[in-house]
Parts: structure tokens; sequence; C-alpha cells
């Protein structure tokens, strides 16, 4: 588990890395109302890239850190397809790390 722990924890940096090449990294975090939010992706008030720099990086990184149990899945990626399409930015690297976490996730349960 310790494995799955440490590669999920490179996985997070890669796709901080990857949101940041595709200048959808934020240097200003939202409100903490908006991050109240109790609709799935916080969808009412942040962007999806909000949401993943500052709700599932932040959260994945505090199940990392406090060995916590981790998710069995998270499903993310299809997300990022719907969301990203029509932007015209190139996702596919995004996607493939996102879809790694899931199937890192899976196989830990």
């Amino acid at each position: 588990m310790a494995d799955i722990r440490l590669d999920l924890a490179s996985l997070l940096i890669d796709v901080e890395c990857e949101l940041r090449n595709l200048g959808e990294w934020s240097h200003v975090p939202p409100s903490p109302a908006a991050l109240a939010s109790t609709q799935p992706f916080c969808i009412d008030t942040l962007t999806f890239s909000q949401w993943m720099q500052f709700v599932f990086v932040v959260r994945m990184r505090s199940l990392l850190e406090s060995d916590t149990p981790l998710p069995r899945q998270c499903g993310i990626a299809p997300m990022a397809e719907e969301y990203f399409r029509g932007l015209g930015l190139d996702v596919a690297e995004l996607v493939r790390l996102l879809n790694t976490i899931d199937e890192k996730l899976s196989s830990a349960s």
C-alpha cells in the first residue's frame, strides 16, 4: 500500500504540473463559501480546474499524508474530458494522469 501512496503522490504532482502547463492553475484561492459547495465538483461555485486544484489535489494529498484509507475510485477523467472539450486545450496528458490515478485507487481496494 505504501508504494501506491507514493505513486499517487507523484501523480498528483504531475497533475499540478499539467494544470500549470495548460494555464489552468490559479494563484488566487476561491472563497471559503465557494469551497463549501455541496454540489458535485462544486459545479455551482468553481470551475472544474479550480475544483481539481483546490479540492481534489488538496484532499488527496491530505489522505495520503494522514494515512487515511483511500477512496476505491475517483472516476474524474470523463469529467475532465467533458469540461475541457471545446476549450482548445490538449488535455490528453491530464486525462491519462487522471485515468492512472483511478486505476491505482481501484487496484488498491
